[in-house]
């Protein structure tokens, strides 16, 4: 299985000069099955040079699972140039929102409304299919097999498990790990906290024995007591998760569009102080930052 990243930051799209390193398209991840089955994560802007490779592969079978339907995980995808070529074929696989009651098919018809997009669904020549997903029901992509999992985030947002001759990884899309909302004086904090535990324990039995976890890593443990809420991970959380879980390799993604490159691998520095990682230590994973072109052989 091969794993290489189109789109690393989150929530804009940051590019220029600073950012020239780890790339500033916003998330989108190729997965390769080992029998070249191609899976795409999430349609962020990085989804379009993603494409114009692909264009050299004609025709295209794409399966694309979104994560969550906010903008930096869907703005690519009216730019997927395979859409509008006739012989490829698109399955886009996503979550039931709760707003509208409608399944992930809305995707486009959202997107393509005439005020935001010059260009028609009924255009786009491609064989275009639609998959509502269910938590936990696996989906066969042809010798791998993917799983959806609810995850912590503002809106609905799978985090998805996928395997392949076993080999596995897990995307977390944007997660922020459940918090006690009380403090220990409230009335209401025991009985809250035994909630977190059992969402916690629950993901992470369900995550059990992968090797790569790809997770949303958008702010520091410092700069995250003011963004309680917002639906994103931190670096020295993801650490310990990474810890707990067993993981060969954390991937930190999804990073913040106002830091530039310099400013991003120093946080990164930092949080693996504090945390006391020791690289190649017993029992530790190995830790990096993902960044635009980057590939992982599994």
């Amino acid at each position: 299985m091969k794993v290489r990243f189109w789109g690393v930051r989150g929530s804009i799209p940051a590019p220029g000069p600073h950012t020239i390193r780890h790339g500033g398209n916003t998330t989108c991840i190729e997965v390769r099955s080992d029998d070249n089955s191609l899976i795409i994560l999430d349609a962020g802007t990085g989804i379009f040079p993603l494409a114009q490779v692909l264009l050299r592969q004609m025709p295209v079978i794409a399966n694309v699972f979104i994560t969550h339907t906010h903008w930096d995980h869907i703005q690519g995808l009216p730019f997927f140039t395979q859409l509008y070529i006739p012989g490829n074929s698109v399955r886009i696989h996503g979550g039931h929102d709760i707003v509208s009651g409608r399944g992930i098919d809305q995707i486009m018809e959202v997107q393509l409304q005439y005020s935001y997009f010059p260009v028609r669904e009924v255009e786009m020549n491609a064989n275009i299919e639609y998959e509502t997903l269910a938590i936990g029901e696996p989906v066969s992509v042809g010798d791998a097999t993917v799983t959806p999992l609810m995850l912590n985030h503002p809106v609905v947002n799978f985090g998805y498990r996928i395997e392949c001759n076993g080999k596995s990884i897990f995307f977390t899309g944007d997660h922020e790990p459940w918090v006690n909302i009380y403090a220990p004086e409230d009335e209401g904090y025991a009985e809250y906290q035994q909630m977190v535990e059992v969402q916690r324990g629950q993901l992470d039995k369900a995550l059990a024995g992968i090797d790569v976890l790809i997770a949303d890593s958008s702010y520091t443990a410092a700069e995250y007591q003011t963004k309680i809420g917002w639906g994103h991970g931190t670096l020295e959380g993801n650490i310990a998760w990474a810890r707990r879980l067993g993981v060969k390799k954390l991937v930190c993604t999804h990073h913040e569009p106002t830091r530039s490159d310099d400013e991003l691998e120093r946080v990164f520095a930092a949080a693996l102080e504090s945390s006391g990682y020791v690289p190649g230590g017993a029992g530790e994973p190995e830790v990096v930052l993902s960044r635009e072109g980057m590939e992982l052989v599994l």
